[in-house]
């Protein structure tokens, strides 16, 4: 074992002092912090070029032979994003299409009104909707597809790139569009070898009947509006060339003999993350501001704004790096959509390609969540205004599921944007559940009378509202999410900021249990606590007491603030209360009847049996009070896995994602594999599957299926779990590696609960070097192929291990 030291810090590492690079231009959004769209600080700029070389950057490109059509644009255009901006993008040689979304451009509002049922309206005028921004096009009419050969278009993960070439009559054009986080703008840029030149008209549309007017003397086409709930939007365009002539035309840009051109298009909302603003800042107007971000953008060269934006995204991409193996020549061959029929034709493993959708979700990861709101059941891609579930954030597992990965795959700081979500919600969640909760109307009302902290609905809005029913349930999971984030990084300041939201969670189930007796198999009598009527997300009786989904995530997030409390030093005789409350909770049992852990303080399954949620197996994961060790009864641990096998291995995406998780907890690699296998399943007529842009799509009827994110986040999460399992103190190295992957790997940047990170890499199955940093943590034991050792480091030291196993 060969221990290696570096300098000790006098501070506490902070949760992004494990980056492996520092970021050149932009610098990261505080947690809690500004507007999503404001003015900013002229980016730094890079002094060299950050470019890969070309062999460097093949390894994380996606590349495909067609262009996507804009009918279909959700299953075919590539996406780019700067955290709060999203485009997609069709690359089509004659009409390039953008469409763009904004995080923050949501109708609705508070949404603070029950209806006679006790559920919160669900519509796009009341609760709201995420919707489009605006539609660019680039219309270049000489370039006709009939016309174009060798037409390919890449995906540069590694450096957040969307490239297209094509040949005309001997000249090869190409074109290059990226979303800039520096400059807060997307940037689309023409070139040509060979002679060539383009003529054609950029158009910048809205989406809600908005007018774009143009400025001659300002070389900028616009528009601003606002919405029915007051909020305020606005987009711009602005383009240039160093030959040729570029004009404003009407409502359009014209351009004419250009060798080159550079379009810079941005737009934004005037949403700030505060309740107590009503979720506005007065000060921003966004039709004006657009324009100053492209102007000030259009003041650099395309290649100086490349730059700027490829240091900024390879900061934060190059933080995780991933080896599964080699793919064969044949394989490699083939474009990605193509490779994705053949992994699911041929059934050959194909580790390149599973370790390129791993680094597809980081990338959608940093182009989807920076400084701004989190990413919801579709991030900030959309192809129109009325996206399925009003593409919103479900808190009965898909923003949970969306952030899984964050920490495992180096992305801490792309998980600001979720906490930063829940703390602006925070007073808004606090008033309205004090109000409404309790209401007659709500069957979920606390049979007490008592109320106390907050809760949240099933669904979420950005401005402290709720669709549908009542979750109670669901305070306790995002505290979860967000008490998880300090296991990886153990940043107390962090901590701190989140604190109030744990102990709201904990003063509202203080005052939501109630007590019941229960009678074990022998006989005996004892009273328990359990939660009041709920429902199982989302299946069997609408009202049942002691539901499992609640009462482990009670138990985890009583545990979680004892912690808490301790780490602060505060609250000391209350966690005594609550540490009382938590040894009297009631756990679940197996079922005498099915031989499954059960969902219901019920021996009979009420359910559907292979329903798509695996709520009662929380405990499994996301948290971790049932596992595979000494710790946990072999009867609880058995019926866990007998009810993961009821299940079934073949469900929508995100479904098997979460069933990667459960059995590579349980160290079964070759099942959680397959699932990961299942989701690179070509989707065929909206079929369950892989679009052709590797977007996850969801089957939500025969014939019509969309795409929902949170697969292509979950999946990789799991890939990641199978690689390196942690708790606090305790480290486990390729807990669930599958055969496809053993000959040899290897994997550098993980999270590690506890306060690490590491990097391992392994030959026949075996580990053979594995390296832990650590970043606040102390001690672990470290374990792999049957041996374990102990470490113990300050912060910032490091630990080399060799032969493990």
């Amino acid at each position: 074992m060969d221990i290696q030291h570096t300098e000790p810090r006098d501070d506490r590492p902070n949760r992004r002092g494990f980056l492996a690079l520092a970021a050149a231009a932009g610098a990261a959004t505080a947690l809690g912090g500004l507007p999503a769209f404001t003015a900013s600080a002229a980016p730094l700029r890079p002094t060299e070029s950050p470019l890969l070389s070309a062999a460097d950057a093949a390894k994380n490109q996606l590349w495909w032979q067609a262009p996507g059509s804009s009918t279909s644009m959700i299953e075919q255009g590539l996406p780019v994003g700067n955290g709060r901006l999203g485009a997609l993008a069709s690359n089509d040689p004659s009409n390039e299409l953008l469409m763009i979304s904004d995080a923050t451009l949501w109708t609705g509002d508070l949404n603070d009104k029950l209806q006679s049922d006790g559920q919160f309206p669900y519509g796009r005028d009341d609760f709201g909707s995420l919707t489009l921004l605006a539609k660019l096009t680039v219309a270049i009419p000489d370039h006709d597809l009939g016309k174009v050969n060798n037409y390919r278009r890449t995906l540069d993960l590694a450096q957040g790139l969307v490239s297209t070439s094509y040949d005309i009559s001997g000249v090869t054009y190409r074109r290059q569009i990226f979303a800039s986080r520096p400059d807060d703008a997307i940037v689309l840029y023409f070139s040509q070898q060979g002679g060539g030149s383009y003529t054609g008209t950029v158009s910048l549309a809205g989406t809600h009947g908005e007018s774009t007017t143009a400025n001659s003397a300002g070389r900028y086409a616009s528009f601003g509006a606002s919405f029915a709930n007051g909020l305020k939007y606005g987009a711009a365009v602005t383009a240039y060339s160093s030959t040729g002539r570029v004009r404003v035309d009407g409502t359009s840009i014209s351009f004419s003999g250009c060798k080159d051109l550079t379009v810079v298009v941005s737009g934004g909302t005037d949403y700030a993350p505060d309740a107590a603003a009503k979720f506005r800042d007065p000060s921003v107007d966004p039709q004006r501001l657009a324009r100053t971000k492209v102007l000030g953008a259009a003041g650099h060269s395309a290649s100086t704004l490349l730059h700027t934006h490829v240091a900024d995204f390879r900061a934060v991409f190059g933080q995780l790096d991933i080896n599964l193996g080699t793919s064969s020549a044949a394989q490699r061959e083939l474009d990605t959509w193509a490779r994705v029929q053949a992994r699911h034709r041929d059934d050959i493993p194909d580790p390149e390609l599973e370790a390129a959708y791993l680094q597809f979700g980081r990338y959608l990861m940093i182009s989807g969540s920076r400084g701004s709101l989190p990413m919801g059941l579709q991030g900030p891609w959309l192809d129109g205004n009325d996206p399925d579930w009003m593409a919103d954030y479900h808190t009965d597992i898909n923003i949970q599921m969306n952030y899984w990965m964050a920490d495992r795959a180096g992305l801490s700081e792309c998980f600001d944007a979720f906490a930063d979500y829940c703390l602006a919600q925070l007073p808004d969640w606090t008033d309205v559940t004090q109000r409404l909760f309790n209401d007659s109307t709500n069957r979920y009302r606390n049979s007490s009378g008592k109320i106390a902290g907050w809760t949240v609905a099933i669904s979420t809005n950005p401005y402290g509202g709720g669709g549908w029913w009542w979750h109670p349930a669901g305070n306790a999971w995002l505290c979860q999410s967000l008490f998880e984030h300090y296991e990886y990084t153990q940043d107390r300041a962090y901590l701190k900021k989140v604190y109030p939201l744990l102990k709201g969670a904990v003063e509202f189930w203080e005052a939501r249990l109630i007590t019941t007796t229960v009678t074990d198999a022998s006989g005996a009598s004892r009273e328990v606590l359990i939660a009041d009527s709920d429902w199982s997300p989302e299946q069997g009786p609408l009202d049942a007491k002691g539901i499992t989904y609640a009462q482990e995530l009670v138990w985890n997030l009583f545990g979680n603030f004892h912690t808490a409390t301790e780490v602060l030093a505060k609250d000391v005789a209350y966690r005594k209360t609550i540490d009382g409350l938590r040894e009297r909770l009631y756990l679940p049992v197996v079922s005498p009847k099915t031989g499954w852990l059960e969902e219901w303080m019920s021996p009979d399954n009420l359910g559907e049996t292979t329903h798509r949620h695996l709520s009662p197996l929380f405990g499994l994961f996301p948290g971790d009070r049932i596992r595979p060790d000494d710790s946990t009864p072999k009867d609880i641990l058995d019926g866990a896995a007998a009810l993961l096998t009821a299940r079934g291995m073949n469900s929508f995406g995100w479904a098997n994602a979460w069933r990667s998780l459960c059995w590579a907890r349980l160290k079964n690699a070759e099942k959680a594999y397959q699932l990961v296998v299942n989701n690179l399943k070509p989707s065929a007529n909206g079929s369950n599957g892989t679009a052709f842009n590797l977007f996850d799509i969801y089957e939500v009827a025969q014939g019509r299926g969309i795409f929902q994110i949170e697969a292509n986040f979950g999946t990789p999460a799991a890939i990641v779990e199978m690689l390196v399992y942690s708790r606090p103190g305790h480290i486990e190295l390729l807990p669930a590696l599958p055969a496809a992957w053993a000959a040899s790997g290897s994997v550098s940047g993980v999270g590690v609960r506890g306060g690490f990170v590491a990097d391992l890499s392994w030959r026949n199955g075996k580990v053979t070097r594995a390296t832990l940093k650590s970043v606040g943590g102390s001690g672990a034991t470290v374990v792999a192929g049957g041996t374990s050792r102990k470490i113990s480091l300050k912060p910032g030291e490091s630990v080399t291990l060799r032969n493990l196993g």
